[in-house]
């Protein structure tokens, strides 16, 4: 059994798509897996048209290993893959590679040469494959569709609790603490950076967070912005871990955002940032206080 699709943030779209895949696993004694596809797509036909994504490949999988799936299945999408027909990716990648007996997609899922494969050919075939498909409809929250592309301009917007609902947990990143300029430091803030990628879309401001380095859990506030106050440099995310000593540089953290609080600002002194700060992280610790478990369910790749 198949979960098959895109799965860019695994939102509850795709968690509808993963929820069947499992329930028919369940009901014929089957393990079930995602199919997935990297890069995105997107990347493939338009290479240069920046590409705000939810997940790169490794959180998409950690997602993916969160929702009881017994492993993922991911296809290079290259020429060849692009090339393929819709008949053909069923025959030889489903049905003669996987062995597939049923599989699971969303209403708006296409796939092969031309984008020709669908739902409505998937349901044609069954028959006459012996397997089982299940179509998943939209998901809907106040009315309102649930996708990725919603949930991106969410984030380009601000609105975390919005992407939150959507994916059905927290919007995290994950990322090495590099070195950078040390102000926060003499501020009284020392800060953990995290360089995202230069295609990251979320608006630049400041965050209720909470970290996550291995099985350990930290509240912090972050900023995420170019710093107008001092340099107005290249965007760099940077997080204050309340109550936390000790060294993380090279350590990889895995950050989630769990309340916006604040636009990034340009302050006249020194003095009246760090009072904003201190009020910044007030409102941060009230955010978190009130979502204390809040956090994205990951599971370990491999």
């Amino acid at each position: 059994m198949v979960a098959m699709g895109n799965f860019d943030g695994v939102h509850l779209g795709h968690r509808a798509v993963i929820a069947a895949a499992l329930e028919m696993g369940r009901i014929h004694g089957k393990p079930a897996l995602a199919v997935t596809f990297e890069p995105h797509p997107r990347r493939f036909f338009s290479p240069n048209t920046p590409q705000f994504r939810l997940t790169d490949e490794a959180a998409k999988l950690r997602l993916l290993a969160g929702t009881g799936l017994a492993g993922a299945v991911v296809m290079t999408f290259d020429a060849t893959r692009a090339g393929t027909t819709a008949q053909d990716f069923i025959h030889h990648d489903l049905i003669e590679r996987l062995g597939i007996s049923g599989i699971a997609v969303g209403y708006d899922f296409h796939f092969g040469k031309g984008r020709v494969g669908s739902p409505s050919l998937l349901v044609g075939e069954a028959p006459r494959l012996g397997i089982e498909v299940d179509v998943q409809p939209h998901v809907d929250i106040d009315e309102r569709p649930v996708s990725s592309s919603a949930i991106r301009m969410a984030l380009t917007e601000g609105h975390v609790a919005d992407a939150t609902a959507m994916l059905g947990g927290p919007w995290f990143v994950t990322g090495e603490v590099i070195h950078g300029e040390k102000r926060g430091r003499g501020l009284g803030y020392p800060t953990a950076n995290i360089r995202l990628d230069g295609n990251c879309g979320l608006k630049h401001g400041i965050y209720a967070v909470r970290v996550g380095r291995g099985d350990q859990r930290f509240d912090g506030v972050a900023s995420f912005g170019r710093r107008p106050t001092f340099d107005n440099g290249a965007p760099l995310l940077e997080v204050f871990l309340f109550d936390f000593k000790g060294d993380l540089y090279g350590t990889a953290l895995d950050v989630a955002f769990i309340a916006f609080i604040r636009d990034e600002l340009k302050f006249d002194s020194v003095d009246a940032l760090v009072r904003q700060m201190d009020n910044d992280s007030a409102r941060a610790r009230a955010a978190l206080a009130a979502a204390p478990d809040a956090f994205p369910k990951l599971g370990t790749i491999g």
